[in-house]
């Protein structure tokens, strides 16, 4: 895979991706979130930032205080495994090192606005002149084209026009998503497309740009509202917490909260009546068949009730003890409760990360490979924390070319 055999210092040792080198040059989290997941694979990962000018997430909150150090928690989560440098893309000596540095890379990712590389001269088509195998990965609100490109936008840009808030929260109140599902989700297939694209890149030698669009992103996770439209041109509203016709699926309340309840097959209803001592429910003729408890009058009536007594005088993790691995049933937790939660430690779901003297506590990769070894513990990059060894050790600057570029504030 390398496009070079120049080795980066402090390179991460393990991981399917180990070899493979990514210039970051994205902020906030559409970006930054996808190159952490390819870093949490092994792969090598700059994250390259203005030197008067840092990805200023650095400084959202929460902050981590460790002695004289105050920093960001929220930069923390999405940031580890990466080596941080400082470059100004505006300047020509910039360009210059940012070239070289692409010569040796095998992807790219930015999430400007679309058209910002290119006034810098470095968008895709310039920097495959310097390496034809290059991945290009760009994040944005609407994509490298169409007539909305050139649109600022943000998370809540992508859930507005990606139809999402349209269609979430209770009936007649349309509400974002409560997290940065765009961001995120765009991250997602951001990462995916990279990856596809690097395959191609080794057996083929040629590269490509991965055009990813929030506002896309945002689209796909609308599940049926599409088809629905299209179909029969029923435009999805909220819905709160109920399916559109499967019963029972959704939130029941319990003596000290609420759970998910989803036994509406068969199966799990009739494990649901006999684990709640009602194995006669099961076979009642109103209520004995998926379809007619789908039936809203028939729910409504005789099935709701019904569960709403079994949930009445116990708690969420008593129903969970009781429900166990016979029908789908889930409290629904508060964040402590999911930080602490035995499961998600097992899978190494919280995970602690170095950030200068700090140390935090993070949520660790939903990606589990098999064989994998443990690496060392995870470390965040202050601004311009591996300038030297990746100025000095790996592109092969002097000392003297090195410490002028800092005067001049390239770096």
């Amino acid at each position: 895979m390398a496009a070079s055999d120049n080795e980066v210092p402090t390179a991460p040792a393990v991981g399917p991706l180990h070899g493979v080198l990514v210039l970051d040059l994205t902020r906030v989290v559409a970006g930054p979130y996808c190159t952490m997941m390819l870093a949490d694979l092994g792969a090598t990962v700059i994250k390259i930032e203005n030197p008067q000018d840092p990805d200023y997430v650095r400084t959202f909150p929460p902050m981590v205080e460790q002695g004289a150090e105050r920093l960001s928690g929220f930069f923390a989560q999405y940031n580890r495994h990466k080596l941080g440098v400082t470059l100004d893309l505006k300047s020509a000596q910039g360009r210059e090192l940012f070239l070289d540095m692409v010569s040796k890379a095998h992807v790219v990712v930015e999430n400007f606005r679309p058209g910002t590389m290119r006034k810098l001269g470095l968008g895709f088509d310039e920097l495959r002149k310097v390496n034809p195998r290059l991945i290009y990965t760009g994040i944005s609100g609407f994509g490298q084209s169409g007539p909305n490109s050139a649109r600022p936008a943000y998370d809540n840009s992508a859930q507005a026009s990606g139809g999402l808030w349209s269609m979430n929260g209770m009936p007649g109140e349309p509400q974002r998503v409560g997290t940065i599902i765009g961001d995120l989700a765009a991250s997602l297939y951001a990462a995916l497309g990279t990856v596809a694209a690097l395959r191609e890149a080794e057996s083929k030698g040629v590269g490509r740009l991965v055009d990813i669009s929030q506002q896309d992103a945002v689209f796909t996770l609308t599940e049926n509202a599409v088809v629905n439209f299209t179909a029969e041109r029923k435009i999805a509203q909220p819905l709160g917490n109920d399916h559109p016709f499967v019963r029972p699926y959704g939130r029941y309340e319990c003596k000290d909260g609420h759970v998910f309840f989803g036994a509406y097959t068969d199966k799990f209803w009739q494990e649901a009546c006999s684990a709640f001592g009602t194995p006669g429910l099961a076979t009642d003729p109103e209520i004995d068949s998926m379809e007619k408890r789908f039936d809203p009058a028939v729910y409504a009536r005789r099935v709701e009730p019904i569960i709403r007594g079994w949930f009445a005088d116990k708690t969420k993790q008593e129903l969970e003890a009781i429900a166990s691995d016979r029908f789908p049933l889930s409290p629904i937790k508060n964040i402590a409760e999911v930080v602490e939660d035995p499961h998600m430690l097992a899978r190494d779901m919280l995970v602690q990360v170095a950030y200068g003297e700090a140390k935090v506590k993070v949520f660790g990769s939903a990606v589990h490979l098999s064989g994998a070894a443990a690496g060392a513990e995870p470390r965040v990059p202050t601004v311009g924390e591996h300038n030297e060894a990746i100025y000095l050790d790996w592109l092969g600057l002097d000392r003297q070319s090195f410490e002028s570029l800092c005067e001049s504030k390239v770096i």
